[in-house]
């Protein structure tokens, strides 16, 4: 009986470390997300033949 009580623990834990890791990916996928997007916008600029496609700041536009 005391087998089967470890195999138990085993399978949660091993359970919880699978999900840790899938929770992992899906945050470095939409942090490339978020770059990707950031740079296609950049292309877009610059294809469109646009000189200045530097990103603006909001918080350094003067007031």
């Amino acid at each position: 009986m005391i087998k089967r009580d470890d195999d138990e623990d085993d399978r949660i834990t091993s359970s919880l470390a699978g999900l840790a890791v899938i929770l992992l990916l899906a945050v470095i996928a939409l942090a490339l997300m978020k770059r990707i997007g950031t740079a296609n916008d950049v292309q877009d600029c610059v294809m469109s033949g646009r000189t200045n496609c530097a990103l603006i700041d909001p918080s350094q536009l003067p007031r």
